[in-house]
């Protein structure tokens, strides 16, 4: 189990764990939508720069849930609160509509930092005079981990099918200035406009960049095998940008040299199939071993039987504890908990069921759950409550 603390804070709980001695996870959850939040977002940065500071570790990434309305505001406040504790601004940063419950335009924040192994640095990863991600090494394994890609098109052609080819072309294209590939990528986390009038599209979009990128080689064959072929772990949701871009993403890779102390393993579910079989290009979960850590990090996870059907249409209740479920059986191939759940987004379709997810958490012995908590639809019409997460198992 990794190091984890809870805070509370006037107007959010802070949720810091510990992976090793050189990984932190972050997360700051709204919990008093009566704050204002514009203040509150600047508190909350004060607070965790100088938590980050404190360690002498670098933030890799860093994601804000909130009203898009407000985003002007809040990445202001957000200047103004590490400027406040003499910290620097991180570039680039992801900030996603993700719809808070209750009043306040603010939902939560998410951060990653890393120690990187000495003598190595974090270096910035620069594509077309822009900072896209850093990457950083450890015991031999490099990471790269880019934040906000998106692929709006500056002309007529700018269909969201479109929109989605261009995103994961740029991220290809960025990764091979790194000297990685497409095939590195062990996670996403795509945020979608509108996401249930054309998930369908975006899927047949990923497909054939999938192909194309050598992940997938012979549709057919490996949708009816998909267990046993490589697909990074995903979440793929509702969710605005600032941007106004069909979808944006964030982009998580990983390159193993000759001396990497380190391991790549798809996990495939124990209560549900590969989501290739219906379409979707992704793994249920990828677990990163480390010397010192083990980290699984988990797809977006909704209430979907082995055939991919929807399970308890209309009951939030009964969704969230079979996603829990569903999650519980997959970490726990890797020997990990519920409890060992470092940090997660839940996802909510309606706004009214946030006390029957709270209730639901605290029936599965989570009343600390380290979540930020927002409004968005999620793939399908029926589906009432998502959830991806990293949970993390500390070795040394």
């Amino acid at each position: 189990m990794s190091k984890q603390y809870i805070e509370p804070f006037n107007g959010f709980t802070l949720y810091t764990s510990h992976i090793g001695k050189e990984q932190l996870f972050i997360t700051a959850s709204v919990n008093d939508d009566t704050k204002n939040c514009h203040s509150l977002c600047e508190s909350i940065y004060q607070t965790i720069t100088q938590k980050i500071q404190n360690t002498g570790m670098q933030i890799v990434l860093e994601r804000m849930f909130g009203c898009l309305n407000e985003a002007g505001p809040l990445i202001q406040a957000r200047a103004s609160g590490i400027k406040k504790s003499g910290g620097v601004l991180h570039e680039p940063f992801t900030y996603i509509q993700g719809r808070p419950i209750g009043n306040t335009g603010l939902a939560g924040i998410q951060m990653r930092a890393v120690r990187p192994s000495l003598p190595e640095k974090i270096w910035p990863i620069i594509h077309e005079n822009t900072i896209y991600g850093h990457g950083w090494k450890r015991n031999g394994t490099v990471y790269l981990l880019l934040q906000d890609i998106h692929g709006s098109l500056p002309h007529s052609n700018n269909t969201r099918k479109s929109q989605a080819i261009h995103m994961f072309e740029k991220a290809s294209d960025i990764l091979k200035e790194q000297n990685a590939t497409y095939r590195n990528v062990v996670r996403t986390w795509i945020y979608l406009s509108d996401i249930l009038d054309w998930y369908g599209m975006f899927n047949d979009a990923r497909n054939e960049k999938y192909e194309e990128f050598g992940l997938i080689r012979d549709p057919q064959k490996d949708r009816s095998d998909a267990e046993k072929i490589y697909l990074p772990a995903s979440t793929g949701i509702q969710g605005d940008n600032p941007s106004g871009a069909a979808g944006t993403m964030d982009v998580l890779a990983i390159i193993q040299g000759e001396d990497a102390c380190s391991e790549i393993v798809p996990i495939t579910g124990k209560k549900q199939n590969s989501a290739f079989r219906y379409g979707s290009a992704f793994s249920r979960a990828m677990a990163v071993r480390e010397i010192d850590a083990t980290q699984i990090l988990v797809s977006g996870t909704a209430s979907i039987d082995e055939d991919g059907r929807t399970m308890f249409q209309g009951d939030t209740r009964a969704q969230i504890l079979k996603t829990i479920e569903v999650v519980d059986a997959l970490i726990s191939q890797e020997g990990a908990a519920l409890k060992d759940i470092s940090k997660a987004t839940v996802f909510l379709k309606n706004i009214n069921d946030y006390e029957v997810y709270l209730k639901a958490i605290d029936e599965c012995g989570l009343p600390d759950f380290p979540a930020v908590v927002v409004q968005a639809d999620i793939c399908r019409s029926d589906l009432l409550f998502e959830l991806d997460a990293v949970a993390a198992l500390d070795i040394g």
